[in-house]
């Protein structure tokens, strides 16, 4: 065993390859997994990515994203909806472990992150059981806080698990993202609480590194590169009963402008020095 089985690419790591470059190259790489994003798959078409994928052998472990769910005036919130809609039928079409949902920030003017946390969970109660329908589990993932205003009222863990335990853990998981959760010294207690609850439908990884070159949105690091402490996350994902991918999302200028074929095999290489 070589310890990569659970390894998945995220699309936006290699975001410089097109659709058909990222199957085949993880196919050629021996990686089995990959997290697609609806864009680029919209673009070349659901139906004929999940052909593509399913061809080469291998599975969609996540599908970003879905969310923004936190308007406050009526044709916002079912917008959002509707787009959330599709997305299910996407991840259902692509067979994804996940569809992870980022929640959203303030509306204009706002200053009420717990109403912003109500709709987020009011919209949760209609999209978890149309989700439950296609097979689709829905993922909140929280952000670093420093995303609170203006994308993601949800910034830790225990938040994202106080809005998930509300519903079917069949239908609401989290995403555990190293880089969104590293500093956060409640992280390990709220971990062994997602594993209770069978919580975990998404783990993702890439590190944190300062200053950030791209800011915090494009700034994240190589595995290995940074702060994070990359195999303790691993470690305790497994031990709270979590046994899907663990997938490589890191969002870089740096690295999209590099041969993609390069990139992969690199992160394979540090995934196995700072992960496994």
């Amino acid at each position: 065993m070589s310890g990569l089985e659970r390894f998945s690419l995220n699309q936006w790591t290699v975001r410089q390859w097109s659709l058909p470059e990222l199957v085949a190259g993880c196919a050629a790489a021996g990686v089995r997994a990959v997290g697609l994003w609806r864009e680029p798959v919209r673009e070349y078409g659901v139906e004929a990515a999940a052909r593509l994928v399913r061809g080469a052998g291998l599975t969609v472990s996540s599908l970003c994203r879905g969310g923004f769910l936190t308007a406050a005036d009526a044709p916002g919130r079912e917008r959002a909806l509707a787009g959330n809609r599709a997305a299910v039928e996407e991840a259902a079409a692509l067979g994804a472990a996940a569809l992870v949902l980022v929640a959203g920030g303030l509306p204009a003017g706002s200053r009420d992150l717990p109403g912003a946390r109500e709709r987020l969970a009011d919209a949760l109660a209609e999209l978890g059981p149309y989700a439950a329908g296609y097979g689709v589990r829905l993922a909140i993932e929280p952000l670093h806080p420093m995303f609170a205003s203006d994308r993601c009222v949800v910034s830790t863990l225990g938040q994202a698990l106080d809005l998930a335990e509300r519903f079917p853990a069949g239908q609401v998981g989290v995403v555990v993202d190293t880089y969104h959760l590293w500093w956060d010294d409640a992280v390990g207690r709220e971990l062994v609480r997602a594993g209770e609850g069978g919580r975990i439908a998404a783990f993702q990884l890439a590190d944190w590194i300062t200053p950030l070159p791209e800011g915090v949105l494009l700034g994240r690091g190589q595995l290995g590169e940074g702060c994070v402490d990359l195999r303790w996350f691993r470690e305790r994902v497994e031990a709270a009963g979590y046994a899907g991918a663990a997938e490589a999302e890191i969002f870089s200028p740096s690295l999209w402008a590099r041969e993609g074929a390069e990139v992969l095999a690199e992160t394979l290489d540090r995934y196995r020095t700072h992960v496994l």
